[in-house]
């Protein structure tokens, strides 16, 4: 029946009746922190284009860590930044490397408290900034570098990561990992695969973080996902669930909400999306000059998200988000 009868306004009058009735619902268990740890440095380290993150030290990374955990935030993925960096990415697989001493820091601390992520790729301890082993032309040697990925996993499992997430999009890349992993007895740990990792322009920020330029002005749109592209992302998502992904992850989130609502509709694991160091600095950005109510906005952007169908969210706006929604 029509107009007088369905008056569909009679539901959203009040707080609680539009929360009674809501379709989609947003909560701090929803949500992953990227946390960055600097090798060197005496104090956390402000990043200037990610307003509220900085580059931690072990004692801050671990005091940080502990309050998202105290948030409800019930995970974290930790991205390194090396004194030293070389050809090959040495320090990514060092068990003295960075990453490694945090892990094993972290798992002291928190003990099950928070899962710990490590993010598994070489490109921040690559002096060509690169995400893999290059070959005689300068171009990244998929084959060898699933070798080094495999070595990087086994060091992190070691450490303490309840979860690795190899981020480089080699081909073959999860399958190897999970063998490796096996083979080496870490059949426990899980796979967060960035399934569908685009090449995006909304990674700067994400850039200054961990130090990275990529050598000569080169690009990674020979390995990392075309943005014009819905159906070849499907396919690596199937790949990578095929070679043992225990979840698969779309990254950046906001401009691919099309790509997350169609690997949610494929696929029965669980997915992420990584709602990016761009998407985050815009909001902050425009915030800070009074165009928009950032808290607002983040709210509604990560409730999006959601409703395109992920169940887990990456975004540096954990802290502030679980504080709101823990009222």
């Amino acid at each position: 029946m029509g107009f007088p009868v369905t008056r569909l306004r009679r539901l959203r009058q009040s707080r609680i009746l539009r929360d009674m009735v809501a379709e989609t619902t947003l909560t701090p268990a929803d949500l992953i922190v990227p946390l960055f740890v600097r090798e060197g440095i005496d104090d956390a380290q402000p990043i200037s284009s990610l307003p509220g993150v900085s580059q931690h030290t072990i004692e801050t990374l671990v005091k940080e860590a502990d309050r998202m955990a105290s948030l409800g935030v019930p995970a974290l993925v930790l991205f390194g930044v090396p004194a030293a960096k070389d050809a090959t990415g040495s320090g990514a697989s060092d068990p003295d490397g960075i990453v490694q001493v945090a892990l094993r820091r972290l798992a002291d601390e928190l003990g099950s408290r928070m899962v710990l992520i490590a993010d598994l790729c070489l490109d921040e301890y690559t002096d060509h900034g690169h995400c893999g082993i290059l070959d005689a032309r300068g171009d990244v040697d998929n084959d060898l570098t699933l070798d080094r990925y495999v070595e990087v996993a086994i060091a992190q499992a070691s450490a303490g990561a309840h979860m690795v997430a190899p981020s480089g999009m080699m081909d073959g890349q999860v399958g190897a990992i999970r063998s490796g992993l096996d083979s080496a007895g870490f059949t426990d740990v899980a796979i967060l695969a960035y399934a569908a990792k685009y090449a995006s322009a909304l990674y700067g920020p994400f850039r200054d973080a961990v130090d990275v330029t990529i050598a000569d002005g080169g690009d990674r749109q020979g390995y990392q996902q075309d943005h014009r592209n819905v159906r070849e992302a499907l396919r690596e998502v199937e790949l990578d669930i095929a070679e043992g992904a225990d979840v698969v992850m779309v990254k950046p989130a906001l401009a691919y909400l099309d790509v997350i609502a169609a690997v949610r509709a494929r696929v029965d694991v669980p997915v992420a999306a990584y709602h990016v160091s761009g998407e985050y600095a815009m909001i902050k950005a425009a915030a800070e000059r009074g165009w928009i109510d950032g808290a607002a906005v983040a709210l509604e952007h990560t409730t999006a998200i959601k409703r395109a169908g992920a169940d887990l969210i990456l975004t540096y706006l954990a802290g502030e988000l679980a504080e709101v929604l823990n009222g």
